[in-house]
């Protein structure tokens, strides 16, 4: 890079690197990783878009394409990523939150009333958890996850965002104390066959494996959640759990089977199969 580069330069540069990379959304991504080089938002790189840059500046961005090249994860690089409007800080101890997994919390709010209660099995960033509280202030949101590391992230991302969340360590239901129901359980646990793991991309190989792996056929914690959850639904209780398309069937038999009155998948905005929602019998409260 030479001397007088300008965002606008930059960016027509990093584009077609990136491209060749096989970096996802290259133009994008310059932006992301050149407006936090900057310490500004995206709005402003095309306000000051002939403003030469200094060789500070320019050096935090040639780090930051250089390790965005090399297979880091935008997110990690920049620290932040966006989930249901709010922006979380995630780092390698989590994983990323994804944009199909915001329909979780769009399926499972009208199930949520004020004054109502969900629990987050798995919630690492805390992205659901923090959803579901900050859309009802008035509900009780109990997240719980195994990592130790995940859950500093988590209880950072709520204190940041003045979200009111019970975080609690430990493995699925077993944290949580006995009797307690919730008219809503939601999770997005490791539900990547382990076979495909090796042949995934390979930023999100970058991710904790304990976030990816859900053994053989993917389902081997979506099998202890769908089992856990009919002793802590309330009557109409709604489960909402992401999954592997490989689960289309599998999953919402695994949930009729444990004694959910009803189970379908869903499809995400790409058409793939990736989400189950699976009902108590019974009237919900406040229905």
């Amino acid at each position: 890079m030479a001397d007088l580069w300008t965002p606008l330069k930059l960016l027509a540069w990093t584009q077609p690197f990136f491209a060749g990379k096989g970096v996802d959304a290259p133009r994008l991504t310059a932006e992301l990783l050149l407006a936090h080089a900057l310490g500004c938002d995206r709005v402003r790189l095309y306000l000051d878009f002939d403003k030469p840059l200094g060789d500070p500046e320019l050096a935090r961005y040639r780090e930051l394409v250089k390790r965005r090249a090399g297979g880091e994860p935008t997110a990690y690089l920049t620290g932040a990523r966006e989930f249901f409007g709010h922006r979380l800080a995630v780092d390698p101890r989590v994983l990323i939150p994804r944009p199909e997994t915001e329909q979780v919390v769009e399926l499972a709010l009208p199930a949520l009333p004020e004054g109502g209660s969900a629990l987050d099995l798995g919630t690492g960033s805390g992205a659901l958890a923090i959803a579901l509280a900050l859309a009802r202030p008035g509900a009780s949101v109990t997240a719980v996850d195994l990592s130790p590391e995940a859950l500093e992230v988590a209880r950072a991302n709520a204190a940041a965002l003045g979200a009111t969340v019970t975080f609690l360590a430990g493995d699925l239901y077993g944290p949580v104390a006995a009797g307690l129901r919730f008219d809503v359980i939601v999770s997005n646990p490791p539900y990547v066959p382990s076979g495909e793991l090796p042949g995934l991309q390979r930023e999100v190989r970058r991710e904790p494996r304990l976030a990816l792996d859900g053994g053989a056929d993917g389902l081997d914690l979506l099998r202890r959640v769908v089992a856990g959850a009919p002793a802590r639904l309330e009557a109409g209780g709604l489960l909402v759990m992401e999954m592997h398309e490989s689960h289309l069937e599998s999953l919402p038999a695994l949930c009729r089977a444990a004694g959910f009155a009803s189970a379908e998948a869903r499809r995400d905005l790409a058409g793939l199969p990736r989400l189950t929602l699976a009902r108590m019998a019974g009237t919900a409260p406040g229905a």
